[in-house]
């Protein structure tokens, strides 16, 4: 590791600085390129912008994976929700004897905090409770480059319905990024956490030649039958926001609600080839700060 990556990699931790000087190190660390606060172009160059001033307040609601199932019922109904089993604020209110055979427990506050149980009877009880706790003590905020969505969430445990489908050992997960409301592409992930594969299609179902990150694309993705409401719902859920990814899944024609996204990949991972972090960078339209204010909080 040089000096200078040494160097970024200290500062990196300094997560006092103010979000603007912070910013610059930690892209720099994970990225190796110079990021520029006041013009951005690329796509995660912008994805940093918008952590450090965009903040309505309605984004901490959207990133909470419970609050948010009021918004999704309001905006295009309680049917694209899946089954809530319960909701939990202490890692040690959660009774694995009252769920069911197969469930999913989330940290509502943060990546990847999911406890997937196919067969509860299989299930290390001890090391399930250990890793929850660990969950309810982290802050997204701090645990990763000040995503400032999640720095007001209340940390918490949701436990939902197990979702599957016949032939499949994971279900395909549609990631719908939307540019000023509008969803403009879609990211398909099949096979997730087994032999994970992508693609990246158009409206029109056309394969973009684009990759994301060091997964490799998959030769071709069925198109939903119902991919047309898909694209619906997720305009309803987008709003006026200059980015934001929606998650769906679609199980057997069931169209179900899976997360809001402001930050993909913590603003962290190219496109490839090189050029696509531009012109995707291009269909962001950031929004002007109002004059003597340091940040945005209204949509």
């Amino acid at each position: 590791m040089g000096s200078k990556k040494l160097a970024y990699g200290i500062i990196k931790k300094m997560k006092f600085l103010p979000p603007e000087i912070y910013m610059k190190y930690y892209y720099k660390y994970y990225t190796g390129k110079t990021l520029n606060l006041e013009n951005p172009i690329e796509f995660n160059e912008k994805i940093q912008w918008l952590k450090v001033y965009y903040h309505p307040p309605i984004l901490t609601q959207l990133v909470d994976k419970y609050e948010v199932r009021e918004y999704v019922k309001e905006k295009i109904g309680e049917k694209y929700l899946n089954e809530l089993i319960a909701v939990y604020y202490k890692a040690s209110d959660v009774d694995f004897d009252e769920l069911p055979s197969k469930f999913v427990i989330k940290g509502v506050h943060g990546f990847h905090f999911n406890l997937i149980v196919k067969d509860k009877s299989k299930l290390n009880r001890k090391k399930a409770k250990w890793l929850l706790h660990k969950w309810m003590r982290k802050n997204q905020y701090y645990r990763g480059g000040l995503e400032w969505a999640y720095k007001n969430v209340t940390p918490k445990l949701v436990a939902e319905k197990f979702l599957e489908e016949i032939g499949k050992d994971v279900i395909n997960d549609y990631k719908f990024f939307c540019f000023n409301g509008k969803p403009k592409f879609v990211q398909v992930d099949i096979e997730r956490g087994i032999n994970d594969q992508r693609a990246f299609y158009d409206l029109d179902w056309n394969k973009l030649e684009f990759r994301k990150g060091d997964i490799s694309n998959v030769e071709e993705v069925e198109k939903p039958s119902n991919f047309e409401e898909m694209v619906e719902i997720t305009r309803k859920l987008a709003q006026k926001f200059p980015f934001v990814r929606v998650d769906l899944y679609n199980i057997n024609g069931k169209i179900l609600f899976g997360e809001m996204t402001f930050y993909p990949s913590d603003g962290r991972t190219s496109f490839y080839p090189e050029k696509y972090n531009k012109i995707i960078g291009d269909y962001i339209t950031l929004p002007e700060i109002p004059d003597g204010q340091k940040e945005i909080t209204l949509i």
